[in-house]
């Protein structure tokens, strides 16, 4: 039996900043009331919660998204900052100042469970970053916090290459857990992100019999480490070229009976909702929604693929 391949972006509010979403995707000027979820969920059937890595999540807020989005509607939330970068949280370096504790766990827990309680949990995203290295005391605290999310569905992103030098242990480490390995796709040529599916070395996101879990950052090589803003980093459009790599994992992926989710991260000026709306068009699918006439004519791979409002943003 088929599975389900699921196409969104990595959060939907971006209001602030160069790369604003506001007079792109969603009307510059609105009126009250202006929901920008739910006119989100009008374009695309899942998201990948970006505030949850920020702040705990409240469950009444939760709630409210179920309630603003379809019954169909699936959210992957990202784990908490405190328990993958503690320099983040702490203000600190060293990824052993890890200071987590059951309390904690059952707070986030507390947060996301009316989205596991509706069946509306994609994933629980565990990112971890660059300087999260394949360690005794990282792969203990790693085994440690899959025992304790036991229950949902969970993806690891694990983004140092030191993880799939070996894969073999990895992928022990993570299969043991029922979780699957986040195939990732950052700018080529930067240390630790040089294979782009992330597969070359055994990162296959077939990991699990029955979920995969792609996340792409863009590829803007010249501002990933050096920037102004952090939202410069996702400034990248990818070419529907870039993108068919990705479908062909997704549709194996489906084919083999596997949920798979892919998200796009290039947020900058919603270029990850065109992406997403491309690559949605690539595996066969519908593409819902009014877009924007303007924003079609900002990213012309649009055109023919989605319907447009020609109403003014």
């Amino acid at each position: 039996m088929a599975g389900r391949i699921l196409v969104g972006t990595s959060g939907w509010n971006y209001p602030t900043g160069k790369g604003t979403w506001n007079g792109v995707f969603y009307p510059a000027r609105r009126g009250r009331g202006f929901d920008e979820l739910a006119y989100y969920a009008d374009h695309f059937d899942t998201v990948e919660i970006n505030s949850t890595f920020y702040r705990v999540p409240d469950a009444p807020l939760v709630e409210s998204w179920l309630r603003r989005t379809p019954a169909s509607f699936i959210f992957s939330a990202k784990l908490y900052q405190k328990f993958t970068h503690p320099d983040m949280f702490l203000a600190r370096g060293g990824v052993s100042d890890w200071d987590v504790t059951r309390g904690d766990v059952d707070q986030f827990r507390r947060g996301i469970d009316p989205l596991a309680e509706q069946q509306r949990l994609g994933a629980l995203l565990v990112q971890f970053p660059s300087t999260f290295h394949p360690e005794a005391d990282t792969r203990g605290y790693l085994d440690w916090l899959l025992d304790v999310f036991a229950g949902y569905p969970v993806a690891v992103e694990l983004r140092h290459e030191s993880w799939t030098d070996d894969a073999a242990g990895t992928r022990a480490l993570l299969s043991g857990r029922d979780a699957t390995w986040a195939v990732i796709d950052q700018p080529v040529g930067v240390k630790h992100g040089s294979d782009p599916l992330g597969i070359s070395k055994g990162s296959d996101p077939c990991l699990t019999p029955r979920l995969a879990y792609l996340r792409l950052h863009g590829r803007n090589a010249a501002n990933w480490w050096r920037h102004d803003e952090s939202e410069d980093r996702y400034d990248y459009l990818y070419s529907a070229g870039e993108l068919e790599p990705f479908a062909e994992v997704a549709q194996k992926s489906a084919r083999d009976g596997k949920k798979v989710f892919l998200y796009l991260n290039n947020h900058f000026s919603a270029k990850a909702v065109a992406n997403a709306a491309v690559l949605r068009h690539q595996i066969g699918d519908l593409v819902p929604g009014d877009y924007p006439r303007e924003m079609v004519d900002r990213y012309p791979a649009l055109a023919g693929i989605v319907a447009t409002s020609g109403l003014p943003l």
